[in-house]
């Protein structure tokens, strides 16, 4: 990696979709300077004679033994492969006009050479021995996964101005990759080197976290991968897991730019903390992880439903509660559950039989859906529901404290259901009530709140959707279960070193006053 000035952090922005390439011998410093040119092409022209070397000695194969021949390639439109190295110029798409325009072009070398042929992506197995402990090193690196076009659009002009200056501040070095499509940021994980990165940082809204916690789930080594820590960053419409991980630190609640710097201050404290995780089993027989919640009914159909005002940031779902409000549904369903003081004397399930069910923790607790639930479950009856939610954190969105009394602890998860017949005035009371998190003291009769550690949910009508971390998923029979101390994330959890921790300017003072950190050309 090309340090900027010998000291403090580095920073490389890759084109979408790229990984880092091999890294340059011991000793070779990169420099803007025309001498480095020569130091590079000298060694280019002893990595092409090797690799030649190599091709004679193996019958004239270039793939079996050159220096890029395990290096990532991403797709040319158009073309095949071609092998990433950080010896040239970062090359960005053309819906990044901002990093584009601040690249330089002074330095830079020509691509590595190897063969040009695509390959099947490879994955590494992640070493169990690095397996988190309750804080990341100093310095550190970490991958910036980042969305442009969650929220507002203006993610990338946030972590220019918000964010990169902290992270200098910090030692945190970083390489940044944006997501070009849903998913996106789920396939570039499934076949990541992990080892190479102390962190995965997600700069988006809680959609892109799903995909980057369900990715991490299908690789070969899930079980390590999983234990890789995670960092959300808010830039998307809702921001509820950053939102909670802000009111577990003790920060006031605080939306857009003040939500950014607090969650950004946490990735420079470099706490841990182990998170729950929740395994979803449909009907179908998908298999889904959430590290957020479930939703159906009306909070379902308000998320869905608002995304054609996603460029009015977090009060879209203000409009599109209003707008349900109207129009107020009702959704026939069974309901069934497993209380958190019923779930230690649940007897373990025997471990599953289909291959395809070892992609992933044992659900214990659960039975197939074919069958009736155990009778130490609570069953509540055939009815009709205005909305039933499963959520693991204190916060649904940035503005909206639906479990004041926390995150639940480790092995449990929030219930609350909403039956038929409540108001419209009492509806919107309920949800006035809940930007502070006083829903509760409401008293609403409707309103029906149970610590659990699994449940079961059959919608019988065919009404309405799932939201799962926000992305809408089919209603089916669904139950789940969730996995204590699952998922390591960045947390304001611990007392960190004052000296340490980096200073935002005050707010007389603006944050491009501040100079940011050189980026390194590659």
């Amino acid at each position: 990696m090309v340090s900027s000035g010998g000291k403090g952090p580095t920073f490389e922005v890759l084109e979408k979709g790229s990984s880092p390439g091999p890294q340059p011998p011991a000793g070779l410093r990169l420099s803007p300077g025309g001498s480095s040119r020569l130091l590079r092409a000298g060694w280019l022209l002893q990595r092409q004679e090797a690799t030649n070397n190599r091709v004679r000695e193996n019958g004239g194969d270039s793939a079996a033994g050159g220096n890029d021949a395990g290096a990532p390639r991403a797709q040319v439109p158009g073309g095949e492969g071609e092998p990433h190295s950080p010896y040239r110029d970062a090359r960005l798409g053309s819906t990044d006009k901002e990093l584009k325009a601040g690249a330089t072009d002074e330095g830079s070398a020509p691509g590595a050479l190897g063969s040009p042929r695509q390959r099947t992506p490879r994955v590494k197995v992640m070493d169990p021995a690095r397996a988190p402990q309750n804080q990341l090193p100093r310095p550190c690196l970490v991958l910036v996964l980042l969305n442009p076009r969650g929220g507002k659009g203006k993610a990338l002009q946030l972590f220019r101005s918000h964010v990169q200056p902290l992270l200098a501040q910090a030692d945190v070095s970083f390489r940044l990759l944006l997501t070009e499509r849903r998913n996106h940021a789920r396939e570039l994980v499934r076949t990541e080197e992990l080892g190479r990165w102390d962190a995965l940082v997600v700069m988006s809204g809680d959609g892109v976290m799903h995909e980057v916690v369900n990715g991490l789930m299908e690789r070969p080594d899930w079980e390590t991968a999983i234990r890789k820590p995670l960092c959300s960053l808010p830039a998307g419409s809702g921001n509820a897991l950053a939102a909670s991980l802000n009111h577990y630190a003790g920060y006031e609640q605080v939306t857009n730019e003040d939500l950014l710097n607090n969650c950004t201050l946490l990735l420079c404290r470099r706490q841990l903390a182990p998170m729950n995780l929740l395994s979803l089993r449909m009907l179908s027989g998908l298999r889904v992880f959430s590290v957020l919640s479930l939703a159906w009914g009306f909070i379902a159909d308000v998320d869905i439903e608002s995304e054609k005002f996603r460029r009015l940031g977090e009060r879209r779902f203000t409009v599109g509660t209003l707008l349900r409000l109207v129009a107020l549904r009702v959704y026939r369903g069974r309901l069934a559950y497993l209380p958190v003081e019923q779930g230690v004397s649940a007897v373990p399930a025997p471990p599953p039989l289909d291959p395809q069910d070892r992609q992933g923790p044992v659900d214990a607790h659960l039975v197939p859906l074919e069958e009736p639930v155990p009778a130490h479950w609570t069953v509540v009856p055939e009815q009709d529901f205005v909305l039933v939610l499963v959520q693991l954190h204190s916060h649904l969105g940035s503005e909206m404290l639906v479990a004041p009394m926390g995150h639940g602890g480790a092995g449990a998860m929030h219930l609350f259901y909403v039956r038929a017949g409540v108001s419209r005035a009492a509806l919107l009371r309920l949800f006035l009530a809940m930007e502070k998190g006083r829903h509760m003291e409401c008293n609403c009769p409707y309103l029906v709140y149970v610590p659990v550690v699994a449940f079961r949910l059959e919608p019988k009508d065919g009404k309405g959707v799932f939201a799962v971390d926000g992305e809408m998923m089919v209603s089916e029979a669904v139950q789940g279960q969730v996995h204590p101390d699952y998922v390591w994330m960045v947390s304001g959890r611990g007392d960190p070193s004052p000296s340490l921790e980096p200073q935002w300017p005050p707010p007389s003072r603006k944050p491009q006053q501040q100079a940011p950190p050189p980026e390194v050309s590659l």
